[in-house]
C-alpha cells in the first residue's frame, strides 16, 4: 500500500512514501504525504478529502496529478448546521480509572505542585524571573512533594484598553493561572502603576490573600532589588506550606486535557489526531474532560461539531466564534486560509479546510457539551471547546488557565513545545519523524501506518500515558524543561 484513501467520496489520496511517475498512476512526482487525483477534476470544482470539501480546483486538474498549492484554490465555505444530529454518548467503562493527584480545596485536582510567579505587566518580567531562578534543584531538594517555582511572564499588562477585550483575556488568564489546580502557592508582582492592577484582579475574581497567596509592587517595596530580595524571602515561606500536599487516590474523572496540534503534516489528520481523538473519548467515558482549542483551525469542519453539540444553544455559541474570526481577519486585512504554515504545507497540507479537518479529529466522537471563551473556568465535564487563536502557546496558555491539568500535543513536523504548570504529552503523527526527534516525542502513532496499529491501539496508549503523567511521571519536554518560556497570554486590542 503506497497511498490512503480516506472515503469512498475523495477524489485524491495521499501518498504513503515519495512516489515517481507511474507509480500509482502518478503524472509527477509526488512528495511524500501529498496528494494524487484520483480521477479529473475541471476547473472550479470542488476536491473532497475526509468526505468533505477541502478547496476548489484552480485549474483543470487531471488524474493522476499532484494536487498542492499550485492548483487547489481556497474558498470561504458557508456550512448548514444541523444542532445536535450526531449525538453519540461515551461507551461505559469496564472499570474506574484512577490516578494519584493533589486534591485542592477548592474539589479540583492537579497532576503537579507548583509555585507560580505571575506578573501583572512586563515591567516585572525580570524580577519574576530572578525570584524563580533562585529556586534550584538543589535548593528544592528539601521540599519533594513541590515541582517547582515558575516565572509566568508576559509582555502586556499596561498601555492597553482598560475596559477592552484585551484587558479580560489578560484578567482571565491571570487568575486561571493562580487557580489551576497544580498551582500550590502563588506569589504575584508588579509594577504599581500599570493598566492590570494587582488589587483590582484580587478584587474582581476573589483572590484571598494569605500562606499561599502573597502580591508586592516594584514602586512599593523600593527597586528591582528589594523586590526579588523580598519576593525570595515570600517563597521560602511558602515552600513548607505547599509540601505538606500529598497524592491521593484520585478517579480519572478529574483530568482535564488541552488537546492541541502544531507543525502539522498530512498525517496529523489520519493517525496522530484521530488517535488523541479515541482517547478523549474514553477519558470522556471515566468522565473526565478533553477541551479541543483553535478556532481558526476548525474553520470548514465546524458543522461536523455543532452536529454533535448537546443543543442550539451550544452549537450557536460555535458559529458566534466563527463569525468572530471571519470579522477579526477582515478587519486585519487577513484570512482564513492565512494557515496552514509553509511547513504544514511542506508536510502535504494545502487550505485550512483540510488542516481543520484533520485537527478537529482531536476532539472524538461524543456531544458536546459546551464552549468557552478563552481563559474562562470550563464547568461541564465531558468534550467542549474553547476559543483561541491557532498559535500554539497563546491556546495552551488560555486551556490551563481554563483549567486544564495536563495538555496533548500532536505534531507532524516536530514542535518544540511544553508547558507549566501543566505538562505536555508529545505525539508523532508518523515514524520518520518519531525516530529523529525521539528525544521530544512521547507517543509514535505513525505506527498506525508503519505496523499496522489501529488508531484504538494508539488512542489507548495516549490515555495510560495521561494516567503516568497525571500520577507524576515526566513526560519527555518536561524532563528537558520546557514550558518557561511558553506563557504567551493571547493579545487583542490597541496598544496605546
Amino acid at each position: 500500500m503506497n497511498t490512503v484513501r480516506l472515503s469512498e467520496r475523495d477524489n485524491v489520496v495521499t501518498a504513503i512514501r515519495p512516489l515517481q511517475i507511474g507509480e500509482e498512476g502518478a503524472t509527477q512526482l509526488i512528495p511524500r504525504g501529498h496528494k494524487i487525483a484520483t480521477q479529473d477534476v475541471a476547473k472550479g470544482e470542488a476536491v473532497h478529502k475526509y468526505a468533505q470539501i477541502i478547496g476548489y480546483a484552480a485549474e483543470d486538474i487531471a488524474k493522476g496529478a499532484h494536487v498542492h498549492t499550485h492548483n487547489l484554490e481556497f474558498r470561504n465555505v458557508d456550512q448548514e448546521h444541523a444542532f445536535g444530529s450526531n449525538l453519540l454518548p461515551a461507551t461505559a467503562p469496564a472499570k474506574p480509572d484512577t490516578f494519584m493527584g493533589y486534591k485542592r480545596p477548592t474539589g479540583r485536582v492537579g497532576t503537579r505542585n507548583f509555585i507560580a510567579v505571575l506578573t501583572s505587566v512586563n515591567c516585572s518580567a525580570t524580577a519574576a524571573k530572578l525570584i524563580a531562578a533562585h529556586f534550584t534543584e538543589e535548593k528544592l531538594a528539601a521540599y519533594p512533594n513541590v515541582d517547582g517555582v515558575a516565572a509566568f511572564c508576559h509582555g502586556t499588562g499596561c498601555a492597553m484598553g482598560g475596559d477592552g477585550t484585551g484587558f479580560e483575556l489578560l484578567q482571565r488568564t491571570l487568575w486561571g493561572y493562580a487557580k489551576n489546580p497544580n498551582v500550590g502557592g502563588v506569589l504575584m508582582a508588579g509594577l504599581g502603576c500599570e493598566t492590570m492592577q494587582i488589587d483590582w484582579l484580587i478584587q474582581a475574581y476573589g483572590l484571598e490573600p494569605g500562606p499561599r497567596f502573597q502580591s508586592m509592587n516594584i514602586q512599593d517595596v523600593g527597586g528591582i532589588r528589594k523586590t526579588v530580595e523580598l519576593g525570595i524571602k515570600k517563597i521560602e515561606a511558602m515552600l513548607p506550606i505547599v509540601n505538606e500536599d500529598t497524592r491521593v487516590e484520585t478517579p480519572a474523572s478529574e483530568l482535564m486535557v488541552g488537546l492541541q496540534c502544531g507543525g502539522s503534516d498530512a498525517w496529523s489528520g489520519i493517525t496522530a489526531n484521530p488517535a488523541v481523538g479515541h482517547a478523549v473519548d474514553l477519558l470522556v467515558a471515566q468522565g473526565g474532560t478533553g477541551v479541543l482549542a483553535e478556532t481558526p483551525e476548525i474553520y470548514g469542519a465546524e458543522h461536523l461539531l455543532t452536529a454533535r453539540a448537546t443543543d442550539e444553544t451550544v452549537g450557536q455559541k460555535l458559529i458566534d466564534l466563527i463569525d468572530w474570526w471571519q470579522e477579526y481577519t477582515t478587519i486585519n486585512k487577513g484570512s482564513m486560509d492565512n494557515n496552514p504554515s509553509p511547513g504544514n504545507k511542506k508536510g502535504g497540507l494545502t487550505t485550512i479546510l483540510e488542516k481543520s479537518l484533520g485537527a478537529a479529529a482531536k476532539g472524538g466522537t461524543t456531544p458536546l457539551n459546551g464552549v468557552y471563551k478563552y481563559g474562562e473556568t470550563i464547568t461541564e465535564r465531558g468534550f467542549v471547546f474553547m476559543d483561541s487563536p491557532g498559535y500554539d502557546p497563546a491556546s495552551v496558555t488560555g486551556q490551563i488557565a481554563s483549567g486544564c491539568n495536563l495538555i496533548v500535543f500532536t505534531t507532524g513536523r516536530g514542535s518544540a513545545f511544553g508547558s507549566k504548570p501543566a505538562p505536555t504529552l508529545k505525539v508523532s503523527s508518523n515514524t520518520d519523524m518519531y525516530t529523529r526527534m525521539s528525544e521530544d516525542m512521547d507517543i509514535n502513532a505513525g505506527r498506525v501506518l508503519t505496523e499496522s496499529a489501529s488508531v484504538e491501539e494508539v488512542g489507548r496508549e495516549i490515555y495510560d500515558a495521561w494516567l503516568r503523567m497525571a500520577s507524576g511521571g515526566q513526560s519527555k519536554s518536561e524532563a528537558q524543561g520546557l514550558g518557561d518560556y511558553e506563557f504567551v497570554p493571547w493579545q487583542v486590542g490597541a496598544v496605546m
